[in-house]
């Protein structure tokens, strides 16, 4: 099942880390991500990609960034079980 997930990512970071649920003016919910990687090539992409998956216990190949490629806001497309809905709408914490 495919699920979608909004995150916030600040590149450069001291170390890579899932931060919290925050949200925007509109309401909308979104994860802060910290990465160490920097965002040139798309390695700030690929270290959000790799985090969110061990995060969730999934395969790096089950994360991807499909919008926000060259902003800090991004959306990501996750591959995973339908129990990960609850986890991704940040309601469960």
């Amino acid at each position: 099942m495919l699920h979608r997930l909004t995150v916030r990512v600040q590149p450069k970071a001291s170390a890579d880390r899932i931060e919290d649920w925050a949200e925007d003016d509109a309401g909308r919910k979104f994860l802060k991500v910290r990465v160490r990687a920097v965002p040139e090539d798309g390695k700030a992409n690929s270290a959000v990609q790799k985090l969110v998956a061990k995060w969730l216990g999934l395969p790096k190949s089950a994360v991807r960034v499909v919008t926000g490629g060259k902003t800090r806001l991004k959306g990501l497309e996750i591959d995973g079980p339908p129990e990960l809905a609850a986890r991704l709408s940040g309601d469960d914490t």
